[in-house]
């Protein structure tokens, strides 16, 4: 099993394809994979790359590691396949993105953001079967890390999410000024409850900065 993408993601594949950890990354990635059931399925590692080209990256959502139950983990960052549950923090970024009730109707299907250019990235791209945070060791942080970078160097303007401590750590690879950095508590009902995500307000933040921009705004 390798970890393979085409198109305007190839060449940055490509160059750390040279790099030392992404030898011990593959080889980490086929050890788990032949020991027991992991997720999300080889072919969805890089999904969330696949569907929005590098220089169609409009907002960044940054996640930790994929969901760890059967069937939930789809390739994208909180997103999961239609008909399938939806975990709690997904359940509350629905509510903050349109409400109680519209929230609850939407299937938690999450791809036609992709559409639109927002790449749902989480910094673990992989997790074994019912133990989060199992591939965190793995080698997908100095990867992550490296596409976070790349992402800063592009030329046009890019919103990134950072939600919760974690993902707020990343801050540091986005220095370049042209792009938004908006920042709040996880999602999860651990930090939802006590006050730390809804009423960020960052679905129309995100809109009103690409307005401001001249881009036009997610169809949330």
């Amino acid at each position: 099993m390798q970890l393979t993408i085409e198109g305007s993601w190839g060449s940055f594949l490509a160059q750390q394809r040279t790099c030392r950890y992404f030898t011990t990354l593959e080889e980490g990635l086929n050890r788990e994979y032949c020991s027991g059931p992991c997720f999300p399925e080889p072919h969805m590692w890089l999904r969330a790359l696949q569907q929005v080209d590098v220089d169609k990256v409009r907002v960044v959502i940054l996640g930790q590691d994929p969901y760890h139950g059967v069937g939930q983990a789809n390739g994208l960052a909180f997103s999961v396949p239609t008909g399938v549950a939806k975990p709690p923090s997904l359940t509350n970024i629905l509510k903050e993105c349109y409400g109680a009730k519209q929230g609850k109707a939407h299937s938690g299907d999450l791809s036609s953001w992709t559409d639109q250019g927002v790449l749902l990235l989480n910094t673990i791209l992989s997790v074994r079967q019912g133990q989060a945070g199992s591939h965190q060791k793995l080698g997908w942080t100095p990867f992550t890390d490296a596409l976070l970078r790349h992402l800063n160097d592009q030329k046009h303007s890019i919103v990134f999410l950072f939600w919760g401590r974690l993902a707020q750590q990343k801050e540091k690879w986005i220095t370049a000024t042209h792009h938004c950095v908006l920042k709040s508590g996880h999602p999860s009902p651990l930090s939802a409850n006590r006050g730390y995500w809804f009423g960020n307000d960052h679905f129309n933040k995100v809109n009103l900065f690409l307005e401001g921009q001249g881009q036009a705004r997610i169809d949330w």
